[in-house]
Formats: structure tokens, sequence, C-alpha cells
């Protein structure tokens, strides 16, 4: 199978909306947000219902948008990946040349899943993970002391840890009773000792997350737990698990109660509902609510098939930040969930979109003579209205923002004050500041005018729960991977990380020499880097503690 080779700037649809940005929708006009035109631009996919009238669009621009998608086959790719085209490559360059399966995990629900060998083993992994999951319930996995495991620390970083981060604090309500999960990924040595600080080691299982066995800040971590586990008189064979590709360093029985495998196919920001994300979702929510996850993200990925954008919402939200990024000339996108559970899901997409789309080459090796992907950030609401809502409403820059809301709480504890609960005043707040943004506010005071115009939807469900967490999950990794496809580049490598990694472990063989031979000086071999380090004060601060 070949991969698709557009130029995206280069189009026909391309040409066609560029011609309608010279007179977008205006969401100011006296009667533009009609009731007709709310009711009219929504669309429904899974649990979810995406709200786009305070988009700066008409039926030209969406049918334009609509031809850009089938132009570039957008969709017919998201079904290639599926079915296991290697969709992670640079034609003609070295690159990693991979199949893109992480909705294999979740394709254990068909007789006849996409790929088969990959679900399959999916299938595998989740009957480890079972058997797992039923002895810690049981209590045939009991600590040496004879004690049931209470806690569990996740040592990885980067998509071994924000992707199942953000799930885990989704879904803190579902949390089975006496079970409570930790988190170590920054390689400061703080991290690790803030988590440790106070846990009791004794009932806490520590899950290692690492597909190649070789992340040097994750066993860097992992060293550092080790020698607490030691120090407590602890033997951490018998407290830890692995996540890691089979055969790696880590596949040893001998260091790990457990192994289980991720495989090459699985990029780390793609990997929450892979084991990545499985154990310790499993062990916190239990098995059940983890395989709800995966049958609303299966949902997610079945309904991405279809072609028409007013009936898909991963595809149509692709195209909406295109309209907004490529035409209308937005540089950034916030997502504001409006819930505090969601509090690392902008995180989260932080690392899938950036990484994924924040590229500058096509898959054909050839520069981009136009933009790629955005950059992303956000924070609960309301807790952003009081902070970065000003320069989004009345700053000189205009931020397309994503809102996402759930008409029902987890815990369905509220109250009443003024006739109105709490859950209504967070989604009044949460519509508000959609109309505002989109109509502004005409005002003789300057300082007191809104312009408006500021393009944004509302992605709504009834409440945040495993399956509408998955289902969440999937609209966005969906989107960011239809986005790729359509700018033609590949969103499943990061060798944007690479080059700092390698002039990190230069800059390590100086501490190593300054160790070694308080008289070292390895300014010869690496003069920037040594420069680097002297202008820091770390090389007399390092000989004199030697």
């Amino acid at each position: 199978m070949t991969i698709h080779s557009n130029i995206f700037n280069q189009l026909k649809a391309y040409q066609l909306l560029k011609k309608l940005t010279q007179n977008p929708f205006d969401l100011t006009g006296s009667g533009s947000l009609t009731s007709e035109r709310i009711q009219r631009l929504q669309c429904r996919t899974g649990n979810f219902r995406l709200l786009y009238a305070t988009q700066r669009l008409d039926e030209d621009v969406l049918n334009g948008l609509q031809q850009l998608a089938d132009e570039t086959s957008a969709v017919e790719q998201f079904v290639m990946m599926k079915k296991g085209a290697v969709m992670n490559r640079i034609n003609g360059y070295d690159s990693e040349n991979r199949q893109v399966l992480h909705t294999a995990c979740r394709d254990v629900f068909s007789d006849s899943p996409a790929e088969p060998s990959a679900a399959r083993q999916a299938l595998d992994e989740l009957d480890k993970l079972k058997i797992f999951l039923d002895d810690l319930d049981q209590e045939k996995l009991r600590t040496p002391q004879g004690k049931p495991f209470t806690d569990m620390i996740q040592v990885g970083i980067g998509g071994s840890d924000l992707g199942p981060r953000a799930l885990y604090h989704g879904l803190a309500v579902f949390q089975k009773e006496g079970r409570k999960v930790h988190f170590i990924s920054n390689v400061d040595p703080d991290d690790a000792a803030g988590v440790l600080r106070g846990l009791d080691l004794s009932t806490t299982l520590v899950n290692v997350v690492s597909k190649s066995g070789t992340t040097l800040e994750t066993l860097t971590n992992e060293k550092l737990v080790q020698a607490a586990y030691k120090k407590a008189g602890l033997d951490p064979s018998l407290f830890f698990v692995a996540v890691t590709g089979q055969g790696s360093p880590m596949d040893n029985p001998e260091r790990y109660l457990r192994s289980f495998y991720m495989y090459d196919y699985i990029g780390g920001r793609y990997s929450a509902t892979s084991m990545v994300g499985g154990v310790m979702l499993g062990f916190a929510l239990g098995f059940d609510n983890f395989f709800e996850i995966l049958k609303g993200a299966n949902a997610i990925d079945l309904a991405v098939e279809e072609k028409d954008i007013r009936k898909n919402i991963p595809l149509l939200l692709a195209l909406l930040g295109i309209w907004n990024h490529n035409f209308l000339g937005c540089e950034t996108l916030a997502v504001l969930p409006y819930s505090q559970a969601l509090i690392r899901f902008p995180a989260h997409l932080q690392q899938c979109d950036m990484e994924s789309n924040g590229k500058s080459i096509s898959r054909q090796g050839e520069s981009l003579s136009y933009q790629s992907g955005p950059v992303i950030w956000g924070e609960p609401g309301t807790n952003g209205q009081h902070a970065f809502y000003q320069l989004i409403h009345q700053g000189t820059t205009v931020v397309p923002v994503e809102f996402i809301g759930f008409r029902s709480s987890q815990y369905q504890q509220d109250i009443e004050i003024k006739e109105t609960s709490s859950q209504e005043k967070l989604i009044a707040n949460l519509l508000a500041q959609s109309l505002a943004l989109a109509s502004g506010q005409k005002h003789e005071n300057p300082n007191k005018r809104f312009l408006g115009n500021r393009p944004n939807s509302v992605l709504m469900a009834e409440c945040l729960t495993p399956r509408s967490m998955g289902e969440l999950l999937a609209i966005y990794e969906a989107k960011i991977v239809l986005q790729g496809f359509v700018w033609n580049i590949n969103s499943f490598d990061q060798e944007g990380v690479q080059l700092g990694k390698l002039l990190a472990n230069r800059l390590l063989d100086h501490f190593s020499g300054m160790r070694q031979d308080k008289e070292y000086d390895g300014s010869s071999q690496d003069e920037a880097g040594w420069a680097m380090l002297q202008a820091a004060g770390m090389v007399e601060g390092l000989k004199t503690k030697s």
C-alpha cells in the first residue's frame, strides 16, 4: 500500500477555501447566532455532541472542507492505517518505517478486526492483565509480609506518563476502594523524592514503563525507586512489574513480578489504551472499567470511517482546526475542559498533537510551504476564566477554543445556591464563554468593547465515565491523525526530541569525566557544551563536591 502524496496548498479545495477567507462568516452580525444556525451546526458521534455554530464558517466553507477531506482521502488513509499499512515513514529516507496500530489495542470486540494479528496480541496482553488483576483482587498475589497491595507507582515519561495519568485523574471517582496510584516521570530527583516521601513501600507495586527498556530518564528513576526499596529492607523484584517490548532488557522475570508487552507499531503518545495505561488503570479502576475505556475508544475508531464531515466529530474537528489555522491564520488552540477531572487532559493533548504534527517536512521529505500543527494549550474551567481568558477575549491574538463539557457531574454531590446547582453554573459558564467569544460586545467605552469573532466549538456528553473517557481520547487521537493526513506529514515519529538527547549525553560525559578526574577539561572535545556547563556554574561546583 502506498501513502498519499498530496501537496496541501496545491489542492483544488485549498484554492477554494483560500478564496472563502476573504469574507469569513461574521459571528458578531445582528442575527448571526440564530436558533436555526445553532441547531443545524451540530454533529453527533458516539455519546458526544459537537456544537460548532460559533465557528466562522457557512455552508460554502463546510462544503470546501468536505472537498478537502475527500481530495486528500483522509478517511481512506485512516482505514489503511487500521488495516496495517506502513504509515510511519518518510519515503526515500531512513525512518522508523512502521505500522501504526494503536487502534488494534481496542479492536478486540469484533470477530473480524481490521488487523487480526495485532488484535490477537492485544487480546493476549488483556488475558495476562486479567489474570494479574484477579490475583491481586483474590490476594493470591500479596506482599512478602502477606498484605494486599494498596498503591502503585507508575514510572515512565512522555507517552508512558501523560496519557495514562490524564485517564487516571479523569476517572478517579471510579477508583477501587483501597487503591491509589502515584506517578514519577521527571528525571528531576525531587519528583521521585516527593512521591516516595511518606509512602508505605511495603504495600506498593511499581510499574516501570519503557518500550525499549533503555529510556534514560525512566531507568534513572527506576534505580532511585529501587534504592528506596533496598533502604527499606525490601527486595525490588518482589514489588516491580514491567511494561516493555518483548525481548527488551526489561523483559526479565528475575527483576519483575510480571511483564506486559507493548509493540513497535504503537507510538508512545497513542499508547494509553495499550498495557502502558492498562496495567495501572486496571489496578486503580478494575479490569471491567478499563474494558469500558477500550469499548468507547473502539466505537470512535469505527465511527471515523464515516466520510461525511457533518456526521463525524473527529474529522470535523480536524477540518475546523485546519480552517482556523491554515486559512484564518490562528497559530494556537486552547482546549478548555469544564471538568476538574480532566485537569491533565490538555497536557496529554499537548504531547499527542504537538509531537505528532509539529513537523516541517512532508512524507516525501520535502520542506513544507504551509503551516502544520498549531500550539496546543489549556486548563480546566472555570479556573481559567480568572486567569488567561482576558487575552482570549480582548487580546490582539485570536485563539480558537475547543470547550469540553458534561451535563452531569461524576460524584453527583451538588447543592443549589440561588436556585441553581454547581453543575448548572459550570455549564452556564461554558456556554456563556462560547457565545461571548463569538458574538463579542459593542460599547462606547473601548475598554469594555469585545471584538468577538473568536472561533470556538463545544464538545458535550452526558457524564465523564470510562466509556466516554475512551471516546474522548479516541476523538482527539483521530483528529490529530486526520490532520496529519491532510497536511501530508508523518504524525507518528518524533525526531525532534533526539538532538537534545544526543547533546545531553555529551554533557553527561563531561560530568562523568569530572567525577573521575578533578583536572578534567573536556573543552577541546565539545567547546560549546563545556562553555555552557561553566556558564551555568556546574564545573567548579562539581569539582568542589568531588
